[in-house]
């Protein structure tokens, strides 16, 4: 069908059809955009748009501030002061291979006679393992250090950590040890759960399938039947992210297929 024909067929005007953007490339400004980023991870969208100014590009700084956003470059306002081992700016990428990315959070519940007890869990964010669900009356910082220190022992540091802003994890006993073991602590945006999605969706299945099922008649069983659970998540439950496979089987199976 000719060009004339179809437009009129469709109700479309052949001006319409025939039109070819005249506007410039993007694609320069968009990566010196964030080549500056990079370079200066504290300056928001106006600062780098003087530096783009200084530099010779005619650009106002409305387009500045839209590829910036655009690019993901907001900064996060309310990071903790003076935690050197925050991540600055960028969202960190998903986990491509085992013990990359751990993410921690923690579980509030009661023993059976209402007090309160926290539970501290821990996820590898690859193998959807529970590496760990550490279980107290209260759990300060330091508590949080020897967790992740006794992990590390047994499968080495991560590349990062994804946290949210608890005071646990702004303290500055784990700032120490992540600056330490140069392991990078990636907090989530304030009011933002879903940045962690990984572990609240854990910690959902662990509220489900054990705390909501059991009575806790004391501290020493809270930490036997949640450790149960925690062996029974890692060694029989299919997992529907890993095409039902047990996180088990799954950090099996990827071993097996880095060590070819």
């Amino acid at each position: 069908m000719s060009e004339r024909r179809g437009c009129a067929a469709l109700g479309v005007g052949r001006s319409g059809v025939r039109y070819r953007s005249t506007k410039p490339d993007q694609a320069p400004l968009r990566m010196r955009i964030c080549d500056l980023a990079k370079s200066r991870v504290r300056y928001g969208y106006f600062r780098i748009y003087i530096l783009l100014r200084r530099e010779g590009w005619r650009v106002n700084h409305k387009r500045v501030h839209r590829l910036y956003r655009d690019e993901g470059l907001s900064l996060r306002l309310k990071r903790p002061r003076r935690h050197v081992s925050a991540a600055h700016r960028e969202r960190q990428p998903a986990a491509l291979r085992p013990n990359e990315r751990w993410s921690m959070d923690f579980v509030s519940d009661a023993l059976f006679d209402g007090r309160r007890l926290r539970a501290l869990t821990v996820v590898d964010a690859f193998t959807r393992e529970a590496l760990a669900i550490e279980v107290d009356q209260g759990i300060k910082g330091e508590q949080v250090v020897a967790v992740v220190s006794r992990l590390t022992l047994l499968r080495g540091a991560p590349c990062a950590i994804q946290v949210d802003n608890g005071p646990e994890f702004v303290s500055k006993a784990l700032d120490r040890w992540a600056y330490e073991n140069g392991v990078t602590l990636d907090f989530s945006r304030p009011g933002k759960p879903t940045d962690n999605a990984l572990v609240e969706s854990f910690n959902g299945r662990l509220r489900d399938e054990c705390l909501n099922a059991n009575w806790f008649l004391s501290l020493a069983d809270a930490r036997s039947k949640i450790e149960t659970w925690r062996r029974h998540y890692n060694e029989s439950r299919p997992h529907t992210a890993l095409g039902w496979r047990t996180p088990q089987e799954f950090a099996l199976a990827a071993a097996l297929q880095a060590a070819e």
